[in-house]
């Protein structure tokens, strides 16, 4: 059961705005009821894992070079072995 931290009272502006006062986060997920209460959920942004255009460029030179055959000789990671 959550409990209540903070209670305001708080006036929607001439644009139709609320503002927050000293909140943790940036980010709101906003939900909307039909009897008027309105629910903030905090939500952090993160920048999704991508690969870069020059690294997919790079790994397809290196499969086009494994499939002609033009590869170094392996590598011996023995010494890392337990």
């Amino acid at each position: 059961m959550s409990v209540t931290v903070r209670e305001y009272d708080a006036k929607i502006d001439s644009k139709r705005r609320v503002t927050l006062r000293n909140t943790k986060f940036e980010y709101y997920h906003v939900k909307e009821m039909s009897d008027g209460v309105i629910v903030l959920e905090p939500r952090e942004l993160t920048v999704p894992f991508s690969v870069s255009a020059n690294t997919l460029a790079m790994m397809d030179r290196a499969m086009e070079n494994l499939k002609r055959g033009e590869v170094s000789e392996p590598v011996d990671l023995s010494e890392f072995e337990e």
